[in-house]
């Protein structure tokens, strides 16, 4: 007999199950995904779905973890800071499928180099310029996307690059032709970019899961759920984590066809963060043959066909303040209820409540809060950035006594979309 455990990070809940034999649920459990520690959010569900079934650890025979935390990253534009290392290509295509866009000022060096469609070298390797890159740029990045004219057809020069940035810098490393065997350039580069921009964020969520399961004597291999619905090893979701988007939702997929046993469906999955639509066919998720679509990137990841809008309990409900209607808008951005970061800071959360109804006008930032996100990389900071993350510290404050002028709002925002700071604020839910 065999006893499976399934785990679903998401961008609020962590969700629990307990499958035994493939035809029978045991248990089910949610506790909340703790940002700060995934682990404490992933040990809870564990714990709860393992006591409600009565199991012991040691007869988990298989782990399954999906996620939607990359899916959520690259919809709310979160992400470590990362460098694009474009080897053969001319300047002008950073502006390609949205490359420049997704770079979002981070750095790129245009490198002579690459190769022609034979796969022969069309230019020397120009490593004097990538040394001199690394030197001012390392210190300021979180990981390296390199991709290379014609990779496909030949990879020597992204592979010496990779070997030249992990020797001098130790930081990780994506490799495009390691994520497509397809041609276009530029969209193998956004490829690139995005999954070194995910790694950080998707090997803190293995790692300290497998540490969890591990403590909690649970032995079993685990595996990670890619964007198509299969099964992948931990180790290949570390390297590649841009394969985990959307994760999630095709586990939903899977879940959906399995607990009803249809051969044709459209499924929507609303989560705190997103609401995803896509089909089942044949008794099958639907690929998309062009590749995942998400956050209005096209990627080259092969994943279900679905459409994926920022739009979900958690979306923040903005206030429209200009002309004569008023009203509200939703999204694309999530934050945390106002109700949630109260469980943690009743006292400072109340009084400024208290004191935001009391006032005789509404302040810009009512109701709005932000605390800082501990054990975050801050590196290639700038200057007025770390001074609001030093401001914030390890506490929970109201928006409007963080922000000091206008700019800083601006500032705030990229502390966010770096995940180093979380916004609380009045949502569906």
């Amino acid at each position: 007999m065999t006893l499976l455990l399934g785990v679903d990070t998401g961008g609020t809940y962590t969700d629990a199950v307990l499958i035994r034999d493939e035809t029978h649920v045991l248990a089910t459990a949610k506790s909340l995904t703790t940002r700060q520690d995934l682990a404490i959010g992933v040990g809870k569900a564990v714990e709860a779905v393992l006591s409600e079934a009565g199991v012991s650890p040691t007869e988990v025979t298989l782990a399954a973890l999906s996620t939607t935390l990359a899916t959520n990253a690259l919809v709310e534009g979160q992400g470590g800071r990362v460098a694009l290392v474009y080897v053969g290509f001319a300047e002008a295509d950073l502006d390609r499928h949205g490359l420049r866009d997704a770079l979002k000022g981070d750095p790129a060096l245009v490198l002579a180099g690459g190769h022609n469609h034979a796969g022969g070298e069309a230019a020397p390797l120009d490593t004097a310029a990538l040394r001199s890159f690394l030197q001012t740029e390392a210190a300021h990045v979180s990981g390296f996307a390199v991709a290379g004219q014609f990779a496909t057809r030949n990879p020597a020069h992204e592979l010496e690059v990779a070997r030249i940035i992990t020797e001098e810098t130790g930081i990780p490393v994506t490799c495009s032709h390691q994520l497509s065997a397809r041609l276009n350039g530029p969209k193998r580069a956004l490829t690139a970019v995005l999954n070194a921009r995910l790694i950080g964020m998707i090997d803190r969520l293995i790692g300290r899961a497998e540490t969890r399961l591990s403590e909690l004597g649970i032995a079993a291999q685990m595996m990670v759920v890619r964007g198509d619905g299969a099964l992948m090893s931990a180790e290949q979701a570390r390297a590649r984590p841009i394969e985990t988007i959307l994760s999630g939702p095709a586990a939903s997929l899977v879940g959906a066809r399995w607990l009803t046993g249809v051969e044709r469906a459209l499924v929507s999955d609303i989560g705190g963060t997103t609401t995803d639509v896509a089909l089942i066919e044949n008794g099958k998720p639907k690929i998309d043959p062009a590749g995942a679509q998400v956050g209005g990137y096209r990627t080259m990841v092969e994943a279900v066909a679905m459409r994926t809008s920022g739009l979900g309990g958690d979306s923040q409900v903005h206030l429209v303040t200009s002309g004569m209607d008023g009203g509200v808008t939703l999204g694309p951005r999530r934050v945390l209820p106002v109700s949630l970061v109260a469980m943690t800071a009743p006292d400072v959360v109340h009084a400024a409540l208290d004191t935001q109804l009391r006032a005789s006008t509404v302040g810009e930032y009512d109701g709005q809060f932000v605390r800082a996100v501990p054990g975050q990389s801050a590196v290639g900071l700038a200057d007025r950035d770390a001074r609001i993350l030093e401001r914030i510290g390890d506490a929970t404050h109201p928006t409007g006594a963080i922000l000091q002028s206008r700019i800083e709002q601006t500032a705030l925002m990229r502390l966010v979309d770096r995940g180093l700071v979380q916004v609380s604020a009045i949502t569906p839910s």
